[in-house]
């Protein structure tokens, strides 16, 4: 199934969902449709809302043709892009890897530079795909929705367990525990949650949040192993949306960048996003 999903990802994907949406500006309604659609460009991992022209309270500008991977809709120069098998949330919205138009958006004095596109593929004529980020709210039916759409075919699972957790860097050890709650999501490696009484290594909190469409708000803290300090290694939702009510105030390590050892055997450390980049 994992090599079904990830075959799809080089093409334009979507599908119609029957939920009612709407998009807020400066206290105004812009977006409110009953017939939205999910979409996913080539090589994104999350969808955006795309929705027909008639249901946005907004004047569409069309900027031009979409951009390469070096340049996004608006002009503005972007990083190399072709080399990576996806596009992640860090990609911004104006880098497009689909044909179509992309257009400025307006509504009332606010003027949303590349937040609007226009697909080519005739299966999505008359709708618009739009910038998450670029409006202040979001809602699915009456429930604020945060960081990006939800997709259906996406689900979180948060399972408490007794396997032996042990967590190192470098050979310090930051963590052990019998009695971690095992976080399970949709192509993504599974996450060891474990009780703050568990972590022995110094954690310092961060300044920095992330959100996450299903788990809610993240606050991040950094750990000291020797002499060695790692910023924002573990991460903790002090209120988390239902899906993860499970583990609130519980901490989490990136496996990507630390060796975990489950029940004596020491894990591979996976491949994602998070994992760190190669030296140039």
């Amino acid at each position: 199934m994992r090599s079904l999903l990830a075959a799809g990802l080089g093409e334009l994907r979507y599908e119609p969902i029957d939920k009612r949406i709407r998009a807020v500006l400066d206290g105004g309604t812009v977006v409110d449709t009953t017939r939205a659609v999910l979409v996913w460009e080539p090589r994104r991992i999350v969808p955006s809302y795309a929705v027909p022209a008639d249901d946005i309270a907004a004047e569409l500008t069309p900027v031009g043709l979409v951009a390469t991977d070096t340049a996004d809709s608006t002009g503005a120069r972007m990083p190399e892009l072709s080399a990576r098998p996806v596009l992640d949330p860090s990609v911004p919205f104006t880098v497009h890897s689909a044909e179509g138009r992309a257009a400025d958006l307006r509504a009332g004095r606010r003027q949303l530079a590349g937040a609007a596109f226009r697909p080519a593929d005739p299966a999505l004529d008359g709708y618009v795909v739009l910038d998450f980020r670029a409006f202040d709210t979001w809602y699915e039916e009456d429930e604020l929705n945060v960081a990006h759409p939800r997709d259906p075919f996406h689900r979180i699972e948060v399972i408490p367990s007794s396997r032996h957790v042990r967590v190192e860097l470098d050979g310090h050890v930051l963590a052990e525990s019998s009695r971690p709650t095992l976080l399970f999501e949709t192509m993504l490696p599974t996450r060891y949650y474990l009780p703050a009484d568990d972590i022995r290594a110094e954690l310092t909190p961060s300044s920095t949040r992330t959100w996450c469409a299903y788990k809610g708000e993240a606050s991040y803290w950094s750990a000291a192993a020797g002499d060695r300090v790692v910023a924002d290694i573990g991460w903790t939702y002090q209120e988390p949306r239902h899906d993860a009510a499970h583990v609130q105030g519980l901490v989490a390590f990136f496996n990507e960048r630390l060796d975990f050892i489950v029940d004596g055997e020491r894990a591979e450390r996976p491949i994602t996003p998070w994992s760190p980049r190669p030296k140039a």
